[in-house]
């Protein structure tokens, strides 16, 4: 039942990044854009729904099975991200998913080794974000941490998996190389989430407290 429930808010935060993707595609603007697809991962912080890119950053401060909890949050963050572009695919704000085609084809005709370092970027800024919002102590500074975390990544062009889902599957361009593609990015990821608490972790030092 405990791994029911892993998927089913994994799923809930695949659906609130395919909402922050969603307002990204729907200005013009890319600062904008990627301020209001902060919305997604605040929501998840918020309400304690499951990311894949946010949990792996723990990996090994836990036992086998936190492991086997993140390849499933990662099954239903695909599933949510999925949901979430198939179904805005069928309402009157479609016409977002030409942005969408056009984002997703940069991304698949970039080489795997740098789709790979920007994913290892993308969650450095995400454990920054995630860290920051679970241990600082300051509420302006929880949020900050969310906000400056994420617009980072979308601003420099870094790749997250779980957004990349939510694009392809919004651009309905779902392929043998788009698979490819996120599994790079998922592995780029997960490298990146836990660079830090590996180097916290190698020189003993607990977290600073500001």
């Amino acid at each position: 039942m405990k791994k029911t429930g892993t998927f089913i808010y994994g799923v809930l935060g695949g659906l609130c990044i395919a909402i922050g993707g969603a307002a990204f595609l729907s200005v013009d603007s890319k600062p904008l854009g990627a301020l209001f697809f902060t919305v997604g991962l605040f929501a998840i912080c918020t309400f304690g729904f499951n990311l894949f890119t946010g949990k792996i950053c723990y990996v090994f401060e836990n036992g086998p099975a936190y492991a086997l909890d993140c390849a499933i949050i990662w099954f239903g963050n695909l599933a949510g991200a999925w949901l979430g572009g198939t179904a805005l695919r069928a309402t009157r704000i479609a016409p977002i998913a030409e942005r969408a085609v056009t984002l997703c084809q940069a991304k698949l005709g970039d080489g795997l080794g740098s789709v790979f370092i920007l994913a290892v970027f993308c969650n450095i800024l995400i454990f920054i974000a995630v860290d920051g919002y679970k241990n600082n102590p300051h509420e302006l500074g929880k949020y900050l941490s969310l906000f400056f975390g994420v617009t980072v990544f979308i601003l420099c062009g870094f790749e997250h998996c779980v957004a990349n889902m939510f694009y392809l599957s919004m651009a309905g361009l779902w392929s043998g190389r788009a698979v490819i593609f996120i599994l790079v990015n998922t592995a780029g990821n997960a490298i990146g989430g836990v660079l830090i608490p590996l180097a916290r972790r190698s020189t003993a030092k607990k977290p600073a407290v500001l």
